[in-house]
Protein backbone atom coordinates (compact mmCIF):
# COMPACT_ATOMS: atom_id res chain seq x y z
CA UNK A 1 0.00 0.00 0.00
CA UNK A 2 1.37 3.69 -1.28
CA UNK A 3 0.83 6.17 1.22
CA UNK A 4 -0.09 9.59 -0.24
CA UNK A 5 1.36 12.46 0.70
CA UNK A 6 0.08 16.57 -0.23
CA UNK A 7 2.37 18.93 -1.88
CA UNK A 8 2.78 21.13 1.35
CA UNK A 9 3.92 17.43 3.18
CA UNK A 10 6.38 16.69 0.61
CA UNK A 11 8.14 19.69 1.09
CA UNK A 12 7.89 19.60 4.89
CA UNK A 13 9.76 16.25 4.35
CA UNK A 14 12.00 17.46 1.92
CA UNK A 15 13.22 20.64 4.26
CA UNK A 16 13.19 18.40 7.21
CA UNK A 17 15.78 16.12 5.05
CA UNK A 18 17.79 19.11 3.82
CA UNK A 19 17.95 20.91 7.37
CA UNK A 20 18.84 18.01 9.38
CA UNK A 21 21.84 16.99 6.62
CA UNK A 22 23.25 20.29 6.41
CA UNK A 23 22.99 21.12 10.68
CA UNK A 24 23.08 17.33 12.18
CA UNK A 25 19.44 18.06 13.74
CA UNK A 26 16.11 19.04 13.28
CA UNK A 27 14.06 22.31 12.34
CA UNK A 28 11.72 24.03 15.14
CA UNK A 29 8.81 24.32 13.84
CA UNK A 30 9.57 28.26 13.70
CA UNK A 31 12.54 27.01 11.36
CA UNK A 32 9.84 24.72 9.02
CA UNK A 33 7.37 27.72 8.82
CA UNK A 34 9.79 30.30 7.82
CA UNK A 35 12.05 28.43 5.26
CA UNK A 36 9.18 26.77 3.62
CA UNK A 37 6.83 30.46 4.26
CA UNK A 38 4.05 28.56 5.78
CA UNK A 39 1.35 31.22 7.50
CA UNK A 40 1.98 29.96 11.16
CA UNK A 41 3.49 27.65 13.67
CA UNK A 42 -0.10 25.55 14.49
CA UNK A 43 -0.11 24.82 10.21
CA UNK A 44 3.33 23.06 10.45
CA UNK A 45 2.29 21.10 13.44
CA UNK A 46 -0.78 19.78 11.77
CA UNK A 47 1.60 19.03 8.76
CA UNK A 48 4.26 17.20 11.08
CA UNK A 49 1.45 16.14 13.19
CA UNK A 50 0.27 14.00 9.33
CA UNK A 51 3.41 12.96 8.94
CA UNK A 52 3.83 11.17 11.79
CA UNK A 53 0.30 9.45 11.63
CA UNK A 54 1.46 8.76 8.42
CA UNK A 55 4.49 6.56 9.57
CA UNK A 56 6.81 9.00 7.71
CA UNK A 57 8.26 10.60 10.24
CA UNK A 58 8.46 10.67 14.15
CA UNK A 59 9.12 12.72 17.30
CA UNK A 60 10.24 12.20 20.86
CA UNK A 61 7.37 13.85 22.84
CA UNK A 62 8.95 16.80 25.00
CA UNK A 63 12.22 16.67 23.57
CA UNK A 64 13.21 19.58 21.31
CA UNK A 65 14.42 19.23 18.00
CA UNK A 66 13.56 15.70 17.83
CA UNK A 67 11.33 15.09 13.99
CA UNK A 68 13.34 12.00 12.42
CA UNK A 69 12.49 10.66 8.79
CA UNK A 70 11.60 6.93 9.31
CA UNK A 71 11.87 5.97 5.86
CA UNK A 72 14.65 7.32 2.88
CA UNK A 73 13.24 5.07 0.53
CA UNK A 74 9.79 6.62 0.99
CA UNK A 75 7.93 6.20 -2.45
CA UNK A 76 7.05 10.09 -2.33
CA UNK A 77 11.09 10.60 -1.52
CA UNK A 78 12.17 8.76 -4.04
CA UNK A 79 9.88 11.30 -6.40
CA UNK A 80 11.25 14.61 -5.45
CA UNK A 81 15.07 13.39 -5.98
CA UNK A 82 13.59 12.93 -9.62
CA UNK A 83 11.99 16.09 -9.36
CA UNK A 84 14.91 17.79 -8.17
CA UNK A 85 17.35 16.57 -10.75
CA UNK A 86 15.00 17.55 -13.30
CA UNK A 87 15.91 21.39 -12.95
CA UNK A 88 19.86 21.49 -11.12
CA UNK A 89 23.14 22.02 -12.50
CA UNK A 90 25.61 19.29 -13.43
CA UNK A 91 27.23 20.14 -9.97
CA UNK A 92 24.25 19.68 -8.37
CA UNK A 93 23.22 16.49 -10.33
CA UNK A 94 26.09 14.68 -9.06
CA UNK A 95 25.37 15.57 -5.02
CA UNK A 96 21.68 14.23 -5.63
CA UNK A 97 22.64 11.18 -7.26
CA UNK A 98 25.70 10.62 -5.11
CA UNK A 99 23.13 11.44 -1.78
CA UNK A 100 20.60 9.05 -3.89
CA UNK A 101 23.25 6.04 -4.13
CA UNK A 102 24.49 6.52 -0.26
CA UNK A 103 20.77 6.48 0.98
CA UNK A 104 19.93 3.20 -1.49
CA UNK A 105 17.30 5.11 -3.64
CA UNK A 106 16.25 3.49 -7.01
CA UNK A 107 15.63 6.40 -8.87
CA UNK A 108 15.34 4.52 -12.71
Amino acid sequence: MSIKLTKKQLAVLEYLQDFTEEKGYSPSYREIQAGLGLSSVSAVAEHIDNLVEKGVIRKVPGAARSLEILDYKHEETVELFKVKLMDVSEEEKKILLSAAEILGLDLE
